[in-house]
């Protein structure tokens, strides 16, 4: 479908579902409806804004058939979208902080810590505020995956077993651990691995267990590895056109940054913890086999995960001319341990850390003033 024939329907569909005194927001997961990203990211942003006093604001969903992932930049720049869910790393040179941010993917193993460690990140760092400005999109916060696993259709065993399999990547990082590893990664889109697989064109994928459930994977996979994969945190979960943002008031700013914050936490137990324990009862009920990696893998893959983040480092000098890449990593790094004691200190508590979120990060912006 046309973007200029999305535009229209959407328009209408806006214009019938909202009022006069209501402003009712075009918002869009780009993900398929099993996907946390829309049943708990979108439909409990939906959900958080009806249960709002303080403004009145509502939500209109657009489902992946009228804006996919590849399309939400354009969505969102042309007007189509108001509020969607932007994967930074589809866009290095546009966002490098967030996508510095993606080059550490390696670094993280607790869902709810890398989705706050990079809110907090972009939230108080003024050059990352300039490029989403730049950009035309404001940001109100992150989420993240369980941690990546092995999904292949033949055993893994041992690193040795590794080397020579094509598999799928989110991201650079992964494409890195993969041939460090011996493998081939192949950069297509997560919507399609199933035929990928299906076809021979890949061996696997590096990604979250949960993806058995939400791309079908649970069909073709023969065995899941858990190997220290990092998470994929490298998102702007509610990211919100410039032009409806400067709309807004303060005050619905701010009961918009609130549903989002809410709705980020919430999605980040689905995707990092609860979706993935449904994943894995589904594997191994369809006979997948379920397997650790051995020992000498496992330090392997964590022993380059932290040398990994000299290369985040180095590529974001050479690639987007960051000359404080370094200092930049080594602050991310920071927060990554400082949100991880959080998490553990609050038993990895959605509500609680929702809250701690809002405490340590969003109750000291400014919304009259916040993103430009």
């Amino acid at each position: 479908m046309k973007l200029g024939t999305t535009l229209a329907m959407a328009s209408a569909i806006a214009i019938a579902a909202g009022t006069a005194d209501a402003r009712d927001l075009r918002v869009a997961s780009g993900a398929p409806p099993p996907h946390p990203a829309t049943s708990h990211l979108y439909n409990g942003l939906v959900e958080n804004l009806e249960a709002q006093d303080e403004a009145d604001l509502t939500a209109t969903f657009l489902g992946p058939e009228v804006v996919s992932l590849g399309q939400m930049k354009d969505a969102l720049q042309t007007g189509l979208v108001d509020v969607g869910n932007l994967l930074p790393l589809y866009f290095p040179a546009e966002l490098p902080n967030l996508a510095l941010a993606g080059e550490l993917s390696l670094s993280g193993t607790d869902p709810h810590a890398m989705g706050a460690a990079l809110t907090e990140y972009i939230v108080s760092c003024e050059a990352c505020q300039q490029e989403m400005n730049d950009f035309g999109m404001v940001f109100l916060g992150s989420g993240s995956s369980d941690p990546y696993v092995l999904i292949t259709n033949q055993p893994v065993e041992s690193m040795d077993d590794v080397a020579g399999l094509r598999l799928r990547s989110g991201g650079a990082p992964f494409s890195r651990w993969a041939e460090n590893f011996g493998a081939t990664p192949v950069a297509i889109g997560v919507g399609e691995t199933f035929e990928a697989m299906s076809q021979g064109t890949i061996d696997g994928t590096i990604a979250s267990i949960g993806d058995l459930l939400s791309f079908r994977l649970v069909e073709l996979a023969e065995q899941v590895t858990a190997v220290p994969l990092g998470t994929y945190f490298s998102t702007s979960n509610f990211t919100t056109a410039l032009g409806t943002w400067q709309d807004m008031s303060p005050e619905e700013r701010e009961v918009l940054a609130r549903a989002a914050n809410l709705a980020n936490a919430n999605f980040t137990q689905q995707w990092g913890y609860d979706f993935p324990a449904a994943a894995e009862e589904a594997a191994t009920e369809a006979g997948i086999t379920m397997a650790e990696a051995p020992e000498d893998f496992v330090t392997a893959s964590e022993e380059f995960g932290i040398a990994d983040r000299e290369t985040a480092a180095q590529v974001s000098m050479e690639r987007f001319g960051m000359e404080d890449a370094s200092e930049r990593v080594e602050e991310f790094v920071g927060l990554i341990d400082k949100w991880t004691a959080i998490s553990e200190e609050l038993d990895h508590d959605e509500a609680a850390m929702a809250e701690r979120v809002w405490e340590e990060v969003w109750s000291d912006v400014d919304f009259s003033t916040y993103g430009g």
